[in-house]
């Protein structure tokens, strides 16, 4: 078992200036918190996902996409262009923003300077900034900057952040910061989930979104057929369906495969990678925008495909849930991934702030799954709004949305069936093509359609 590690993918390092985040609400865990964790298992010590793929240092704002294109090759967006991509402004002219809802993010360490990182990349935009509330989640350690670990998830805190925050700018935040290095057995996993059933129990939060994953068959038992340790984490997600909370995660970054244990290559043969593939769970995939510099596409969404690719595939530990019947010919008897896709391309990376390294301050370009989620993430808390109450599962609603309007434009999802696959690291992935496959599920949104259909069908659910 490894540790379950950022989906961030690759970033452009910078400079500017540094600041210390707003204090922190310091929540102390249950005794009882992790009881349904297992208790032991292989030992492995937390290495992050981050890809360390850095494409230029010393930009102290963030550049044209015309001008990353001239300078490095690659496009990369503000959320300025997200927002006229994904067709929001309707619903923020609506006064659908977000407001009321609650986004909870979790990761191993936090950020130190998130809130200054989140007040920097909100002006920066003209957005307004929101407070983001801090939860400590059991003995967190002291913030060390030459830590690579605590860099890492640093840097995974600061995407998710600023993403959720660029698709619903009036949702609260809620960042856990959880001390994996104090953990035992499956690493990481336990303090995770105990710090999200404990929120979920005491009603804090509306969706929760999470850029980490582990591959199933690093998980204590699969060679031999027993999926125990993997289940016996199951517990907040089956609090978060009593208590119609969303969950969400990041399909992963090796397209059809996914990191072996000790997270030094990939493995040979199609693999899932967990949360992701829970039923319980939305799994949300990676596409690639083509955007001119007012976000205008240029051409229709591929799938991301570059410095990693959009996790997909067949679960080996879940069978074929209900929701996904009227795709059964696609993902046949097991959970299919992912369920749907937002940006997460390199090549077409986004715009992020960060202050927590004092080497290397600054704007970013970051991409990968663990952006995807997030931005999904502030999607569902617009829904919830228009809604006026938690969705809860989208599954259920997601997969009846397509049954019964497919890609007609009253149902806001937008096919990806450009032929891009997401093949990685020599595994043969799927391709997109018309309808439901395993490269980016349902495809993508059109929000200022997709938000209020999936109001409306969710309360058939």
């Amino acid at each position: 078992m490894r540790i379950p590690r950022p989906r961030l993918r690759a970033m452009a390092a910078t400079a500017g200036a540094t600041a210390l985040a707003s204090a922190a609400l310091v929540a102390t865990p249950l005794s009882g918190g992790a009881s349904a964790a297992p208790a032991a298992g292989r030992q492995v010590k937390p290495v992050p996902a981050v890809a360390g793929h850095q494409l230029v240092r010393a930009v102290g704002s963030p550049l044209s996409t015309e001008q990353c294109q001239a300078k490095w090759k690659i496009a990369c967006y503000g959320p300025l262009q997200y927002r006229q991509a994904y067709h929001l402004d309707p619903l923020y002219k609506a006064g659908i923003t977000g407001k009321g809802r609650t986004i909870v993010i979790v990761d191993s360490f936090g950020s130190p300077t998130i809130q200054h990182d989140l007040d920097v990349y909100s002006k920066q935009f003209g957005i307004p900034s929101s407070t983001v509330q801090v939860v400590k989640w059991g003995n967190v350690p002291a913030w060390d900057p030459k830590n690579a670990d605590m860099t890492g998830w640093a840097g995974e805190s600061t995407l998710d952040v600023e993403m959720a925050h660029a698709m619903a700018p009036d949702a609260k935040i809620v960042l856990v910061e959880t001390a994996v290095a104090e953990t035992e057995g499956v690493t990481g996993f336990p303090e995770m989930m105990s710090a999200e059933k404990y929120l979920i129990d005491r009603g804090v939060g509306d969706v929760i979104t999470q850029s980490f994953g582990a591959t199933e068959n690093t998980f204590p038992g699969f060679d031999k057929g027993d999926f125990s340790s993997l289940k016996d984490l199951r517990y907040a997600f089956k609090a978060a369906a009593a208590h119609d909370v969303t969950v969400l995660a990041s399909s992963g970054d090796g397209g059809a495969t996914d990191s072996t244990a000790d997270g030094s290559g990939y493995y040979p043969e199609r693999v899932n990678s967990w949360p992701s593939s829970d039923p319980l769970v939305t799994s949300i995939g990676g596409t690639q925008l083509h955007l001119d510099d007012k976000g205008n596409r240029l051409s229709p969404e591929s799938v991301y495909n570059d410095n990693g690719a959009g996790g997909g595939g067949q679960s080996h530990v879940f069978a074929r849930p209900s929701f996904q019947n009227g795709v059964r010919g696609v993902v046949g008897d097991r959970r299919g991934t992912p369920d749907i896709s937002m940006a997460a391309a390199v090549n077409g990376g986004a715009w992020v702030y960060s202050s927590y390294d004092p080497t290397a301050v600054g704007w970013d370009v970051s991409g990968g799954t663990s952006e995807a989620s997030p931005l999904f993430s502030g999607i569902v808390a617009l829904a919830d709004q228009a809604a006026g109450r938690r969705i809860g599962n989208l599954n259920e609603a997601l997969y009846s949305l397509y049954k019964d309007e497919g890609y007609k434009p009253s149902s806001g999802l937008v096919d990806v069936n450009d032929g891009t696959n997401n093949s990685y690291a020599g595994v043969t992935g799927y391709t997109a093509v018309n309808g439901y496959d395993m490269a980016t599920g349902l495809g993508t949104i059109d929000a200022a359609r997709f938000v209020p259909a999936l109001a409306r069908e969710s309360r058939h659910h």
